[in-house]
């Protein structure tokens, strides 16, 4: 039903929205996954400086 009315639609603003709005809901989980991953990387195996 969403679909049909978007098509059909002149401007195509609301579709251009709507698009915008499922990409940006796509990249929250890739940014938190990343950011957990960094955070891994960083705390486990990143060298230790050696201090003498």
């Amino acid at each position: 039903m969403c679909r049909a009315v978007l098509e059909n639609e002149e401007g195509q603003s609301a579709a251009k929205g709507i698009n915008d709005g499922i990409i940006y809901l796509m990249s929250i989980p890739y940014i938190l996954v990343f950011g957990l991953g960094f955070f891994v990387y960083w705390k486990y195996f990143r060298k230790k400086k050696v201090e003498a």
